[in-house]
């Protein structure tokens, strides 16, 4: 089958909205930010190590007398320009509650990266089902954990529109550039290792060898140059740290994943449309388009349930296995087209979840129960939820709005997409 590709109604709209939505957010500085930023001005002078970078940082590992990160340098390269441009100052010197210059950093790489992956789930998604292409488009964006991430020093949103991207050009039969898109993928984070072969053998699925040949010229610039970067910071260009993270499925990270708290289940619920959606997909006859989302799904579910702390320390929930989001998202337009009210349900309920989870969870709140316990208006403090007390800045307070008002015009914004898209899908 050939890539479906149509532009939705109101395309540059709902872009507009959801990026307002995700992105308006200013989180305050964390340990991952000082650590990118450190190996970008590292890259800039020339130099793979860390070594003059101050305090504590993510994941350091010493070799050869040097201090590196254990993370692959693909988003610090890609805040490079960005932190050079601004002549971003010292950490020391960053706004602890949200450095609005440390924010552009933010959204000119990971912020990027998702309205690109928003940009191309829609394309696609309408080529599927038309009608349905901006329902699917804001159900993905802000309806799954791609939203709270959407501005962060995480690689996950990156990485996740490279293999996407990836993706699409494969079965757009332009298996060159499917490799250049996967290298770059597997430069940003390890785990697009999965992402790699899998559009591998969609590629010669597609092609034959002769297409998996120029996916292979395409991907060895970055597997080369992570290849280097490993051997100076591990020792061998074939150990990374993967060695130590994987592990097989555990109950207890099958829970978190899922059920807990921040669970995929509890936050996300749409995810689940989605899967059923790539059934739907399946019988439409796009059987190794559903067939690659569906194992990509499972492979990054089963992985993310083998780590220790699924959710990675601080963060909306088990963030690991977003790359694997834009894939699933390939069964919103097929379960909008087919069960227009239960995708709308889940979806408005999974936007109201993610974007509290948006607007809070970098302040380090600790859930009790779940977000919807959070979120929920408490009596006894005059009908404030728990949540509030723990809003970030966001770009709207260079305007004079509080933490409050801030997050109700991101709410608004992500309602304003959602009716949209749910208009456009009715007519």
């Amino acid at each position: 089958m050939e890539l479906p590709w149509r532009a939705p109604r109101f395309e540059l709209l709902l872009l507009a909205l959801v990026t307002l939505a995700a992105c308006s957010t200013i989180n305050g500085t964390s340990i991952e930010d000082v650590s990118r930023v450190c190996l970008a001005r590292s890259l800039a002078r020339g130099s793979l190590d860390v070594d003059r970078c101050r305090g504590e940082l993510v994941g350091e590992v010493t070799h050869g007398g040097h201090v590196y990160l254990d993370k692959a340098p693909g988003l610090s390269a890609l805040e490079l320009p960005t932190v050079e441009a601004l002549r971003l100052p010292p950490d020391q010197d960053w706004a602890p509650d949200g450095d609005g210059r440390l924010w552009v950093v933010r959204l000119l790489s990971s912020g990027l990266g998702f309205v690109a992956c928003a940009f191309l789930v829609g394309r696609v998604a309408e080529g599927l089902a038309p009608g349905f292409g901006g329902a699917a488009l804001v159900a993905f964006a802000l309806g799954t954990l791609m939203a709270p991430l959407a501005v962060v020093s995480f690689d996950h949103v990156p990485a996740a529109a490279l293999g996407f991207a990836s993706f699409v050009l494969a079965w757009h039969r332009r298996p060159g550039l499917a490799g250049l898109a996967a290298g770059a993928a597997l430069m940003v984070e390890y785990q697009a290792a999965l992402l790699v072969v899998l559009v591998a053998l969609y590629a010669l699925l597609r092609g034959g060898g002769g297409a998996l040949g120029r996916y292979a010229a395409g991907l060895a610039p970055g597997v080369v140059l992570l290849a280097l970067y490993d051997s100076f910071a591990f020792g061998a260009p074939w150990r990374t740290p993967l060695d130590e993270r994987l592990h097989l499925p555990t109950v207890h990270g099958a829970w978190e994943v899922f059920l807990a708290d921040r669970g995929l289940l509890v936050v996300s619920p749409v995810v689940a449309a989605a899967a059923l959606g790539l059934v739907l997909l399946w019988r439409r006859g796009y059987r190794a388009e559903a067939a690659l989302a569906a194992a990509a799904t499972a492979l990054f579910t089963l992985a993310e349930c083998g780590f220790s702390d699924p959710y990675g320390g601080i963060s909306p929930g088990p963030r690991y296995l977003v790359p694997a989001l834009p894939f699933l998202a390939l069964g919103l337009a097929p379960m909008f087209s087919v069960r227009p009210l239960l995708a709308a349900f889940v979806t408005g309920v999974s936007i109201l979840a993610t974007t509290g989870l948006a607007v809070s969870w970098a302040s380090g709140v600790h859930y009790d129960h779940t977000v919807w316990h959070e979120l929920t208006p408490f009596p006894g403090e005059l009908g404030s939820s728990r949540i509030v007390d723990y809003l970030q800045r966001s770009i709207f307070s260079w305007f004079g709005a509080g933490p409050k008002l801030g997050a109700l015009l991101a709410g608004a914004s992500a309602a304003s997409a959602f009716a949209i898209a749910l208009v456009d899908a009715r007519e």
